[in-house]
This record gives C-alpha cells, structure tokens and sequence, in this order.
C-alpha cells in the first residue's frame, strides 16, 4: 500500500474555490479507486499550503486510477474548474510507504474510565 501526498500551493484569495475542488474530489476519487483520507485547506499558518491524501494499492494500480479518474466526468470536470479558476499554482505529489508499522493500541487518557 501507498499514500499519495499532494501538496499545494494555492490563491490565498481562492481558498473557497480550493475547498469546492476538494469536495469534488471527495466524491471522484473513491469511486475511481484509491482510498481518500481527505483534502486539507489551509486554517492556521499557512495561508497558502493545502493538502490531499489517499492510499492506492501500487504504482500500477495508480496509473489504472488515473485514466479513471481522467474518464469521469467530474473528474475532468475538477480538472478544469482548476485550471479556469487559476487557484493553484503549484502541486507537486510524493508516494510514500508506511514504516512505523504495526502500531501499538492508543494508551486511555489518565483518568479515563472504560
């Protein structure tokens, strides 16, 4: 398994247009298989730097959600809503594998009841 890691640099002034994108793809990405742990728009620091996260199988499997993803009609749709509306100046993706791996159970807080 791999997690994608997009990292944005957006419009300040555009961030409703980035979370509009971010919605669609919320929709798009799932049903064209990868499994989305979300877009982040920025809050606190930043006010440019924005986020999107999911995991896929394998590069290959990747390559195949691409073209999906390409196909679907909000997809291409997302695609150039990004491109008109210009909020985006810069994407730049990282693959990256799980090492921690296994975990240990999160600790109860202190005080906790069961």
């Amino acid at each position: 398994m791999l997690t994608c890691i997009i990292r944005y640099d957006i419009d300040p002034t555009k961030k409703a247009q980035f979370e509009r994108y971010a919605q669609n793809w919320g929709q798009a990405i799932p049903r064209n298989g990868a499994q989305l742990i979300g877009y982040y728009a920025p809050h606190e620091g930043s006010s440019t730097l924005a986020y999107g996260i999911y995991n896929i199988d394998s590069l290959a499997a990747y390559e195949a959600y691409r073209a999906r993803l390409a196909a679907d009609p909000l997809g291409r749709e997302n695609y150039e809503f990004a491109q008109r509306e210009k909020f985006i100046s810069r994407e730049d993706r990282t693959f990256l594998k799980l090492a921690s791996a296994p975990h240990a159970p999160a600790a109860s807080p202190k005080g906790a009841r069961p």
